[in-house]
């Protein structure tokens, strides 16, 4: 990383405008409704951009969609023989270069995330690939951490040491942004447009370092990511916790669909006439009562008692021992979701103070 630049706040859109001549913008808008959303920006004039609240969605759908289609199949028949057999003919989304600006640490981290499932060493998925390709990521630190937010916890913020092509952070005056290169991609950028930096000074380069110091103090709560893992890899599972939490899952799949990490999909053949039809990917979640269901409405799962055994599980336990990490980013979506209060932060506070002597006395 390069020591540290200066961009003034207010020429943060005349820069991203430069970049949008050649690039696809993505970020934080503020809609209609008051819900501030990651979003495509065809025209910065005509949106609001808020650099100050939580998206609550992640990036996760400009990656991999919530539905796609894979490829379009037709039925031919054979003109000699009569015999009918398919074709499929894949359908690769459009390579769009794209910057992605004020991404908070847990949603990049979640995409670093996804490139370990989607593009590992024994197999890349040719779509994600596809859209993966030329993006390049702006992020913004955290100076004040959300209110559920815990990425402390999970050791991914709320500032990243890496991943990022630029990483912002706004400093005490809320007029200036704290620059840092990280990937080639920044140092390329910053180049570039050369004239929208200058050199950060010690004083400012103080003010970075204090703001980064006093974010980690400011979560509004401690949770114990690293002990429920420790827990659960070495200790038996919670079957008493898993039962409890089940019961008052209501297999919404919410929790699925706002979490940045959560990449399980089903396929299905959809016909259009009886000559043709789609093969289409969509996001799927394993607290579906269908997700487990099999041929002749066999159920191996008892959703009653095990519903959400697989999310924690999966992520507090089978990630860590696969990857050396847990894939929950903290970033609290699954918190603000649930009505049910069945979110990851009750499953860890459940999970540890179960071991703890105290808290059992």
């Amino acid at each position: 990383m390069t020591e540290g630049l200066i961009l003034h706040r207010d020429h943060l859109v005349p820069l991203l405008r430069w970049l949008g001549r050649d690039h696809r913008l993505v970020g934080p808008v503020a809609n209609q409704h008051g819900d501030t959303l990651y979003a495509e920006i065809p025209d910065l004039d005509r949106v609001e951009i808020d650099l100050d609240h939580q998206p609550q969605n992640s990036l996760k759908h400009f990656f991999f969609p919530q539905r796609e289609t894979l490829a379009s199949y037709i039925v031919d028949q054979d003109p000699d023989t009569g015999g009918r057999a398919m074709s499929f003919h894949p359908e690769l989304p459009p390579e769009r270069p794209t910057v992605f600006f004020g991404v908070r640490s847990c949603d990049l981290f979640a995409v670093l995330y996804m490139d370990t499932i989607f593009l590992g060493p024994r197999f890349r998925d040719p779509y994600y690939e596809q859209r993966r390709r030329g993006a390049l990521f702006i992020s913004l630190g955290c100076n004040n951490p959300f209110a559920h937010c815990f990425c402390n916890g999970t050791n991914n913020g709320p500032f990243l040491e890496f991943g990022f092509d630029l990483q912002l952070t706004l400093l005490d005056d809320g007029r200036h942004f704290f620059v840092e290169t990280g990937k080639a991609g920044g140092r390329r950028l910053v180049n570039r447009f050369s004239s929208f930096f200058r050199p950060a000074t010690d004083g400012e380069r103080n003010l970075q370092y204090q703001a980064a110091l006093e974010a980690r103090s400011l979560f509004q709560q401690l949770v114990p990511v690293d002990l429920a893992c420790a827990l659960l890899r070495d200790g038996t599972e919670p079957e008493t916790i898993i039962a409890e939490l089940s019961r008052r899952c209501q297999d919404c799949g919410g929790c699925a669909y706002v979490c940045p990490t959560c990449t399980c999909f089903t396929i299905n053949d959809e016909k259009q006439d009886s000559e043709s039809g789609e093969r289409v990917r969509a996001w799927d979640a394993c607290t579906f009562a269908g997700f487990t269901r099999m041929a002749g409405d066999h159920n191996p799962v008892d959703p009653e008692r095990q519903r959400i055994r697989r999310r924690f599980l999966h992520k507090l336990k089978s990630d860590v021992a696969r990857h050396g990490r847990p894939s929950c980013v903290g970033c609290g979506r699954c918190v603000d979701i649930c009505f049910g209060g069945v979110d990851i932060v009750r499953f860890i506070n459940m999970v540890t103070e179960a071991a703890d002597p105290e808290q059992q006395s």
